[in-house]
């Protein structure tokens, strides 16, 4: 079990999820962090830790080893189906180290290294190796272009998968594509592939209305059933939704005037929301769209903890809405001009709100393991770090179990995340 974690998607040709890395803030350089069993109680009693599941969401983990656990303490209770491992030092000559490779190996665990040189070949360890990594980030990219087209071919020769680091735009992905890569690691599918002026689509104006309802301090229950019921895949989505475990163990909700009885007001404004940004840009990758459910529930619980009110649910749609630019291609001012949202949330789109731009940094400090910035935001906010971090882990495995509900409704080559 882990409480202080970050993980970064690696994503598939389809900018499907092959895998997250973990970052561990607790181990040297992101590396596994080992504890000693006193301390490892006072986590778990205390932090709200996860385990991998709730972490990767069921998908592979790639996570890194120092040299010493390798050798001596590599834990016994991982999954090699589930953990790719990856060596901190593939250079290290240290006695032992290739043993406890093969025998890793025979265990059936699949072993990677970071290779941002393509020296990889030149280490003893690299016959053992399955998975290659190369920092392609963009000030290392452009100098680095011939060198990384003289490589890969051998790498292929050889069985090597490689995954493109620091992948940050959707051209670069394209680049990384044409190059010979097979999987990816960045942020480039939040970022737009176009910034195209469009209108949203006549078959959008139902989940325009809905956004809309959401971000209202009065609500209106009978003009919001009558928008989902023009379209049926809204009203199954809605309950499935609200039935989901994660949210609703106790009752079958049945009706959307039900669902209002039961989970109350501010409730329903949210999976408004949630069922909005579904269905809004239904042709983009899943994850994306996980990401914008993580930071929902994360700026909601910030929220809470800093005693804003809640209704409108104003944190939580800023949270969901955060990545539309991504989503619509369009740049944020272009996106809400569009969209008819509460001013309140249109401000902290466009950065107005400074405590709400407080939350946008810090989530992205937690997506990108940028432990500074938790630091320094923890200090802003008057939250204690590893607070934050318990925070943090909630939003996900909410996040996972919404995820787990609208998966099957994407396209397949998004759903497969």
């Amino acid at each position: 079990m882990f409480a202080f974690i970050a993980r970064q998607p690696i994503l598939d040709k389809e900018k499907s999820v092959f895998a997250y890395e973990l970052l561990f803030r607790d181990g040297k350089g992101g590396a596994y962090p080992e504890h000693q069993e006193e301390k490892s109680k006072f986590i778990a009693d205390n932090f709200h830790p996860l385990g991998l599941d709730d972490i990767s969401g069921e998908k592979t983990s790639f996570i890194t080893f120092s040299t010493d656990t390798l050798v001596s303490r590599f834990p016994t209770n991982l999954n090699p189906d589930s953990v790719v491992v990856e060596l901190a030092n593939p250079a290290d000559t240290s006695n032992g180290l290739f043993e406890a490779c093969q025998h890793i190996k025979q265990m059936g665990f699949k072993l990677a290294i970071d290779d941002p040189m393509m020296i990889g070949a030149e280490h003893d360890i690299f016959p053992l190796i399955d998975i290659v990594k190369v920092d392609v980030s963009k000030a290392r990219f452009d100098n680095r272009l011939e060198n990384i087209e003289k490589h890969i071919p051998r790498y292929h020769d050889e069985n090597k998968k490689l995954v493109a680091e620091q992948v940050d735009s959707q051209d670069h992905f394209t680049t990384c594509i044409d190059l010979g890569f097979d999987f990816f690691q960045g942020y480039f599918f939040c970022q737009p592939e176009a910034r195209i002026l469009r209108q949203l689509p006549a078959s959008k104006m139902n989940i325009v209305d809905l956004m809309a309802e959401s971000g209202k301090v009065n609500f209106d229950i009978d003009r919001t059933t009558q928008i989902i019921e023009r379209d049926a895949t809204l009203s199954f989505l809605l309950l499935k939704f609200i039935n989901n475990p994660t949210i609703n163990k106790r009752y079958k909700i049945t009706s959307l005037k039900h669902a209002l009885n039961y989970m109350g007001e501010v409730e329903i404004k949210k999976f408004i929301a949630l069922l909005s940004l579904t269905h809004i840009a239904d042709d983009k990758p899943l994850e994306i769209i996980h990401m914008s459910l993580v930071r929902a529930k994360f700026f909601d619980l910030l929220a809470e903890r800093r005693g804003f009110k809640n209704n409108p649910p104003i944190a939580f749609l800023v949270g969901l809405f955060s990545l539309l630019e991504g989503l619509l291609d369009q740049s944020m001012s272009d996106i809400v001009k569009q969209l008819p949202l509460a001013d309140d949330v249109n401000n902290a789109l466009l950065g107005k709100n400074t405590e709400l731009n407080n939350y946008s940094a810090l989530v992205r400090g937690f997506e990108s393991a940028i432990w500074m910035n938790v630091i320094k935001q923890a200090k802003l906010l008057d939250i204690d770090q590893k607070q934050l971090h318990m925070l943090y882990n909630q939003a996900i495995v909410w996040g996972n179990g919404i995820r787990s509900a609208i998966s099957t409704h994407f396209p397949t080559a998004s759903a497969q995340g």
